[in-house]
């Protein structure tokens, strides 16, 4: 995620870079400000767009060079107060040319199945963009619309075909929720939304809870998904068998905000939290398996990477005793040694003098 400071400071242009935005909610561009390090949040610069010439952009923050993973473009030059000016003349005009755009498509015909939804300038009027929707989202030929309106208007004309999401973007408004809707107030960007993103918040699939103003998936969709999908990674999907302090049961419901699942035990349904749960199939696994002696030792070869080998409960208690006993007689060898001028005996002979010991009383405490 990149890391925008939004907020009035003096950096140094070695390290960051300006985040600049050319709509009043729109996609960021990242310029180098080398040349003009006076630069603030909030002022206006000039560039150059590949296809819509000369813009006027503000500068909405700056992001360290470290994590611009995209072209780094040059600023032109500062907008002056008389570039300022100029925009707003040009951009009350918009509304006219919009007017116009769509007087003409109805003489020229063709266009009933498109949609004309927003028009905008360039800061000095040489470029005009309208924006334009289908019903059907099948490309249109705007080849004569375009040249007629170039010879009425005297400028550049671009026409551009948008999506549905950008459309709501542009006409503003309230969302389902009662506020203004979130393409027109913060996105700078949409996302990809799936249904799936529903499904694991548990919200319903009707289309009236899930569909946006655009008739698309609602963008909102994204904010709380990932906190789901990780909350949801701690606790039992439904059906699975659970202890509590209640009784045995089975998940029937998941509640990941709260950390809990709804168990139904003896016809009742109990909201535990995650804490209070275990997991009897996983819990039943690990007692079969710490029960049943390791097959391999058994029948030679072992692999498992143990240090000692993994046998019954018993062998394991019977090698304890013997490191006990060991530990002891080495204790008792050694204090005879002391009052001794002999050669003390080496640790791994003494050790296989001890085993042979402890064979031979096993052996003849079988025969008896």
């Amino acid at each position: 995620m990149t890391t925008v400071i939004e907020r009035e400071i003096t950096v140094d242009p070695r390290d960051y870079v300006l985040s600049v935005s050319f709509m009043k909610v729109g996609k960021r561009y990242h310029f180098d400000f080398a040349e003009h390090p006076h630069l603030l949040i909030g002022d206006r610069i000039i560039a150059e767009s590949s296809s819509l010439g000369e813009q006027m952009g503000e500068v909405k923050g700056f992001v360290p060079r470290s994590e611009v993973r995209d072209e780094i473009h040059k600023i032109l030059r500062p907008a002056t107060p008389a570039d300022l000016l100029s925009q707003q003349r040009w951009t009350d005009k918009s509304v006219a040319a919009l007017i116009d755009c769509r007087e003409k498509a109805a003489q020229i015909g063709g266009y009933d199945e498109v949609k004309f939804v927003g028009a905008e300038y360039n800061y000095n009027g040489t470029i005009l963009l309208i924006m334009f929707t289908s019903e059907e989202d099948v490309r249109v030929n705007t080849q004569r619309l375009r040249s007629s309106l170039q010879k009425q208007l005297g400028t550049r004309v671009e026409l551009r075909q948008i999506g549905a999401r950008e459309v709501a973007k542009i006409q503003t408004g309230f969302g389902a929720c009662g506020i203004p809707r979130c393409c027109s107030t913060f996105l700078t960007e949409f996302s990809s939304i799936s249904i799936n993103m529903a499904k694991a918040q548990g919200i319903s699939l009707n289309p009236s809870e899930i569909t946006g103003m655009c008739g698309r998936l609602r963008c909102c969709l994204m904010y709380e998904y990932e906190q789901y999908v990780e909350a949801r990674k701690q606790l039992p999907k439904i059906r699975k068998r659970v202890g509590t302090p209640h009784g045995e049961g089975k998940v029937i419901e998941v509640h990941p905000l709260q950390d809990a699942v709804t168990v139904m035990i003896e016809d009742k349904r109990i909201l535990v939290l995650r804490e209070e749960l275990m997991p009897l199939d996983e819990y039943e696994a690990l007692q079969a398996a710490a029960a049943a002696p390791c097959s391999k030792n058994e029948s030679g070869g072992c692999d498992c990477g143990a240090k000692r080998p993994k046998g019954t409960a018993q062998d394991i208690i019977e090698l304890a005793e013997a490191e006990v006993e060991m530990a002891i007689m080495a204790d008792d060898e050694d204090a005879d040694s002391s009052e001794t001028t002999a050669e003390p005996e080496k640790p791994a002979k003494r050790r296989r003098r001890f085993h042979n010991k402890r064979r031979g009383k096993k052996r003849k405490d079988s025969q008896e």
